[in-house]
């Protein structure tokens, strides 16, 4: 199994925070989001990580990744970030993980082994997060729905309220060769210029749509935290720091 790391935006709306860097380098409680993904995404079983750059792409370079630089960044989708990485999506299993998250070794280990050619990790508790983020959490909360076969029913668009939000889709899928395959055809049948502004959750309820392939939902432990506003930062301060001590106590089992 390999990992990727989806990294190319400019990150604007944290202002400050990405002025020199890109959103996975931004760094909480004494060490950056990478840094934390990489021990996530490693702990879950891949062998071999690749990072997408494009903002500040430089700064990624020379530590010890693979880089797949997405030149169009400025101009492109988080899909097209993704399809920079075709080469190991279209040969093996891939994690994929978008550079503004941290969450726990726990969560990238129960994705990593769900079944299934597309899957991707979910927050069935993600309303006491968005309250602590939002002053009204719907502004932010996309519709998220389930089969009660536990795959995704739908998925993007705004939640007009709870019921529209049985969880919080985290940044976080599994694809295999198969899914990928899928997801490429999915994107391929739509006109080109709709196919151009899909975004992730978009073009994988048109996965849904389709019917030819299922979208597993796997609910993850948490604590986890999206940096998007600068408010994150401080929100997520403490998240990211009980994440640490969950690592911590995760190695002293191990050793």
């Amino acid at each position: 199994m390999k990992a990727v790391v989806l990294a190319a935006g400019r990150g604007h709306r944290l202002g400050p925070y990405t002025a020199d860097r890109p959103k996975c380098l931004v760094e909480v409680a004494g060490g950056t989001l990478l840094s934390r993904q990489i021990a996530a995404l490693r702990a879950a079983g891949a062998s071999e990580l690749a990072i997408v750059s494009g903002w500040q792409g430089k700064s990624l370079e020379g530590r010890g990744l693979t880089v797949f630089h997405n030149t169009r960044w400025a101009q492109s989708t988080m899909v097209e970030s993704l399809r920079c990485a075709a080469q190991w999506l279209s040969s093996t299993e891939v994690l994929v993980s978008y550079g503004d998250i941290a969450y726990t070794l726990d969560a990238a280990r129960r994705l990593a082994k769900a079944e299934g050619a597309l899957a991707i990790a979910y927050d069935p508790h993600w309303l006491s997060l968005w309250e602590r983020r939002f002053t009204d959490p719907f502004d932010d909360a996309e519709r998220f729905l389930l089969n009660a076969d536990g795959s995704v029913a739908e998925i993007g668009g705004r939640a007009n309220g709870p019921a529209d939000a049985t969880g919080q889709y985290m940044g976080l899928l599994k694809f295999t060769p198969h899914g990928w395959a899928e997801l490429e055809r999915v994107r391929s049948e739509a006109p080109v210029e709709v196919a151009a502004t899909l975004d992730m959750t978009a073009l994988l309820n048109r996965v849904i749509q389709a019917g030819r392939v299922p979208v597993v939902a796997v609910p993850a432990p948490g604590p986890w935290c999206e940096f998007d506003h600068p408010h994150d930062v401080s929100v997520g301060t403490a998240i990211v720091r009980r994440i640490d001590e969950l690592r911590r106590i995760s190695a002293g089992r191990q050793m």
